[in-house]
């Protein structure tokens, strides 16, 4: 992916533009998948030439990767609210991480994503990997982090951290995820809110038995 210093005159008009490109790749990615969508239709969209796409993008999976980071973002949101359930104990910042876990993954956007990945992955196996890199790994570091930050004052012996991050992804997708990616069942935020209270109670008694 292409970058200027910010001391480079054009650095502003290449970072509008840039967003100009991200914001019309993540729609065109998003409502038609990745094997469908060129280059091209992407510059028309962003209403910029070609060579100004691939100024910013070497090619369409460098594009996709940005979209993806950007839709992975909280919310989507380029400034998210500061992410505060890293600095909460447990009992508290166990559920808040759920809570967050799940309005993310089943936000529309997140799901539109994931069918693009699912889609187009047998062709194209460099989706999947980028996928994982950046949506699954970035998750679980965080968990491994908070979790490794926590272990020593509150006496856990944990095996493997990413294991246990992987195991509560598991909690909470189960019952869930499927059924919604699937369009046979609706968020509702109550349930959302009990289910992630739930998932994060379920990891705790595992994590104090040394289960995990």
């Amino acid at each position: 992916m292409k970058t200027w210093q910010d001391d480079d005159p054009k650095a502003s008009l290449m970072k509008r533009k840039r967003a100009l490109i991200v914001n019309a790749a993540r729609e065109a990615f998003l409502t038609g998948g990745y094997a469908d969508t060129s280059m091209d239709s992407i510059a028309k969209g962003a209403g910029v030439s070609i060579k100004t796409v691939y100024r910013h993008f070497e090619n369409k999976d460098d594009l996709f990767m940005a979209v993806m980071q950007a839709a992975c973002s909280v919310e989507g949101n380029e400034s998210p609210a500061p992410r505060d359930w890293p600095a909460k104990s447990p009992r508290t910042g166990l559920n808040l991480a759920a809570i967050e876990y799940l309005r993310h993954a089943l936000s529309s956007e997140q799901l539109a994503l994931y069918r693009v990945v699912l889609r187009d992955a047998g062709r194209f196996p460099e989706l999947g990997k980028r996928y994982s890199k950046e949506v699954i790994e970035g998750r679980n570091a965080l968990m491994v982090e908070y979790l490794n930050r926590w272990s020593p004052s509150q006496g856990w012996k944990i095996k493997d951290a990413l294991r246990v991050a992987d195991a509560f992804a598991g909690l909470l997708r189960s019952g869930w995820f499927e059924s919604i990616l699937l369009g046979t069942a609706a968020i509702e935020e109550t349930a959302l809110l009990q289910h992630a209270k739930s998932a994060a109670s379920q990891i705790l008694i595992l994590i104090e038995s040394r289960k995990l």
